[in-house]
């Protein structure tokens, strides 16, 4: 490389999909499954964190998830309300505007990374601590899908820090 030149960053990845979590109603954990189906531009259909804004699908990786149960909770994945739990990827090494493949079809582009804590979770009171507000990622979905337990996560670009959906 000469020095005109500069490196490009390698790509976080790939990663799989451990499972597919979905609620009905929001502020309660969301229930193990296998498949689910996301709906271009509002996130997954029955879901209740579905709609019109800048977290439609969220993450976390099972790596977070053990974390936790090391520090005696019992806990798995859908308990931190994460739509999608990971493993073999590092979520927080995608910049806001990153773009990845989940499964044959669907795509997300990340909106947002970790959250502010405005109530104190179950699982905050249980272990004086939780990992989704700084280990949690948010999304968008920018082509629908079927997303599978076991589907591959293969980031398409980095983002630049940026992304167009707001809050």
């Amino acid at each position: 490389m000469n020095e005109n030149e500069t490196a490009t960053p390698a790509l976080p990845g790939p990663g799989k999909v451990v499972s597919v979590n979905l609620s009905e109603k929001k502020t309660v954990r969301k229930t193990r499954g296998e498949e689910g189906t996301l709906v271009f531009d509002r996130g997954f259909a029955g879901d209740a964190h579905a709609g019109d804004w800048h977290r439609q699908v969220s993450l976390l990786a099972q790596e977070s998830i053990d974390s936790m149960v090391a520090k005696g909770l019992d806990v798995a994945a859908g308990d931190f309300a994460e739509n999608i739990t990971t493993e073999g990827i590092d979520l927080l090494a995608m910049p806001i505007g990153t773009t990845f493949r989940v499964g044959e079809e669907a795509v997300l582009e990340v909106s947002q990374i970790g959250k502010v804590c405005h109530t104190k979770c179950a699982i905050y009171y249980q272990a004086g601590d939780c990992v989704m507000p700084r280990e949690g990622i948010f999304a968008v979905v920018r082509e629908p899908g079927d997303v599978r337990a076991g589907d591959a996560i293969t980031v398409l670009a980095l983002g630049d820090g940026t992304c167009d959906r707001k809050e």
